[in-house]
């Protein structure tokens, strides 16, 4: 991961993923008692930020003379931005999902041309089937998190959120392999040293906390979180390794804050954001009484595809007047 490719990158990707919103909601500032500069990942055809990597990845790969076809395993939005990339490039792509998968993301996987197979009680399970059949079939297994182009890719969301002068003294991430929090870190360490640069994971899903705290690779046997985006049991080593150099810290949020901060997105912002989406804004609300004073916080929203039980759970919250 280099910073010369993720400058290059930010002018390569698919002008679609690039130069999206940053904003401040006043409402939700005097809320989260914190001045929050917000970027908005969610608004474009996937509602998700990993459309930039995904791009940047297959742009690389189909250089070669005889690009393999990909494997992939996904919670969701890595399905889609892989499929989507690969779309635009008629690169075939098998994404292995877990037999409990939100179906609006299978639908919009298989909308893109992509092949779907359930496998596995959850993600990580997927991903040792999605690796296995890769190895079989003489297919490229694509793990996010590991290559770095897509590491690459999504630190491009770094260099706008700098590109216009803008200081900010905690950057708020969610963190599920660490792609983005890499990515991001690595622009943010090189062009604002100053900024804190914060993971947030949920309290079911710590194996990637436990592991950068303890300094050595933790796996849990299950994860118990609705933020199935970042719900991951075994964290990618070569992810950890690098977040040693560029992650300050890694915060914890419960299943009440992160309900939270999806509320705080569909009341304040009119999104309506997935869990994981929601974290920096759940780890935020949880913060409200203990920002220093004059903070300037910014965190990253990540996806806004929740699934159909929690939209319409949301949405009953906010009767029509």
């Amino acid at each position: 991961m280099k910073l010369e490719h993720i400058a290059a990158a930010s002018r390569r990707i698919n002008p679609t993923f690039l130069a999206t919103p940053q904003y401040r909601s006043p409402s939700l500032d005097t809320t989260l008692r914190v001045a929050m500069t917000l970027k908005v990942e969610t608004l474009n055809p996937l509602r998700n930020f990993k459309g930039r990597g995904a791009d940047h990845f297959v742009s690389h790969h189909i250089q070669q003379e005889k690009p393999a076809p990909l494997v992939c395993a996904s919670a969701g939005n890595w399905g889609l931005a892989l499929a989507h990339a690969c779309k635009q490039h008629e690169l075939p792509l098998s994404v292995f999902v877990a037999e409990n998968a939100n179906p609006l993301k299978i639908a919009g996987i298989r909308a893109l041309g992509a092949e779907v197979i359930s496998a596995g009680e959850d993600f990580d399970q997927a991903k040792q089937a999605a690796a296995r059949f890769a190895q079989q079939h003489g297919s490229l297994f694509v793990e996010d998190g590991r290559q770095a182009e897509i590491t690459e890719g999504a630190g491009t969301i770094a260099v706008e959120m700098l590109a216009h002068g803008d200081t900010f003294d905690t950057l708020l991430v969610p963190l599920g392999n660490g792609a983005l929090i890499n990515g991001v870190g690595r622009w943010f360490k090189a062009s604002s040293p100053a900024t804190r640069v914060i993971g947030i994971c949920p309290q079911g899903a710590d194996a990637t906390w436990q592991s950068w705290k303890r300094g050595t690779l933790v796996t849990n046997d299950r994860v118990n979180t609705m933020a199935d985006g970042v719900a991951v049991r075994a964290p990618i080593i070569e992810a950890l390794e690098d977040m040693r150099d560029l992650v300050d810290d890694i915060w914890l949020v419960d299943e009440t804050s992160i309900e939270d901060g999806m509320r705080l997105g569909l009341e304040h912002l009119g999104l309506l954001l997935e869990p994981a989406g929601a974290l920096g804004l759940a780890a935020a609300y949880t913060m409200r009484d203990q920002w220093p004073e004059n903070a300037h916080v910014a965190t990253i929203l990540t996806g806004a595809n929740p699934p159909p039980t929690l939209t319409d759970s949301l949405l009953a919250a906010f009767p029509a007047n």
